[in-house]
């Protein structure tokens, strides 16, 4: 998507040369439109998948989760972060931890939710290690759901996480892969 790598290019930070942040692409600020173009190309690349639900993790994946959820008019579910009193009591948690913050979270999704008749489209904004991801896949396996797929907006391709998941038969599917971001320049997978 050279729309996305242009944006990615012009308006991201490299934080490290394993961290880019995309504030004002993905984690901060949300242009609808644009939410919506990526979303449509998830929806082109998953459109022979018969999938009843969008499941992302909270919070930065909630935007592009929605623009498919949307124009599959299917229902978007999302993981909170951790379980507070308003959490419904039966519920599944799986405990994961966070590449960016350092440390180790619930992950937290009411049984109500999710079902064996289910078929699931994971969304999710960006991969690094895929502990998150993982961990939702712990989830949904438990609640029988069929995962249909897994659409990654940026792959941090020089991590493991997607090359895990495919190797573990998912269909992963990311809009733009990062193969680098040494010397303070990103560089994409052709």
């Amino acid at each position: 998507m050279e729309l996305l790598k242009n944006r990615i290019v012009h308006e991201s930070a490299i934080v490290s040369q394993d961290i880019l942040r995309l504030d004002s692409i993905l984690n901060q600020q949300v242009e609808p439109a644009l939410m919506m173009e990526i979303g449509k190309c998830f929806v082109e690349r998953f459109k022979d998948a018969p999938i009843t639900k969008i499941v992302t993790i909270e919070s930065s994946g909630i935007p592009v989760a929605f623009a498919v959820a949307a124009q599959l008019n299917v229902p978007l579910i999302f993981a909170r972060k951790k379980q507070t009193v308003v959490n419904d009591p039966d519920s599944y948690i799986e405990r994961v931890p966070s590449f960016t913050k350092g440390i180790v979270t619930d992950i937290v999704i009411s049984k109500q939710f999710l079902s064996k008749e289910d078929h699931v489209l994971i969304v999710d904004d960006i991969i690094a290690n895929g502990d998150a991801l993982k961990g939702l896949i712990r989830i949904l396996e438990e609640a029988g759901s069929s995962i249909e797929g897994i659409g990654i907006v940026v792959e941090k391709a020089f991590q493991d996480g997607a090359k895990y998941l495919r190797e573990s038969g998912f269909n992963v599917q990311s809009l733009v892969k990062i193969a680098s971001l040494e010397e303070g320049k990103i560089k994409f997978v052709d």
